[in-house]
């Protein structure tokens, strides 16, 4: 019981310590973590660069004049060879066929 109590005073006197040394700093220093970017000498003159493409003969943008294709082929294009995109659902995520209701 004392060995808490003390180890309780003592958070309380770190943290009391802590508090009066971050009130007696600066505000402004406190709450700048990084110093101010500085901008270089002619940044307004210079034109801007133009952005890297993430591989090269790209343009960055998504090709319009592709329609999206299906995960999994149509059941000619399958017969003709088209290898699905995505592999078979796995059996315990396959739910049962859902029953018609009876009138």
């Amino acid at each position: 019981m004392l060995g808490a109590s003390t180890l309780i005073a003592v958070g309380l006197i770190i943290s009391a310590l802590s508090l009066t040394e971050i009130v007696a700093r600066d505000s402004q220093h406190v709450a700048q973590a990084t110093p101010p970017t500085q901008s270089t000498p002619d940044a307004e003159t210079k034109p801007p660069a133009p952005p890297a493409p993430s591989e090269p003969g790209t343009t960055g943008q998504r090709p319009s004049d592709i329609p999206p294709q299906p995960a999994r082929p149509d059941p000619d294009a399958q017969k003709s060879g088209a290898q699905p995109a995505l592999p078979p659902a796995p059996a315990e995520k396959t739910a049962p066929p859902i029953r018609e209701k009876e009138k």
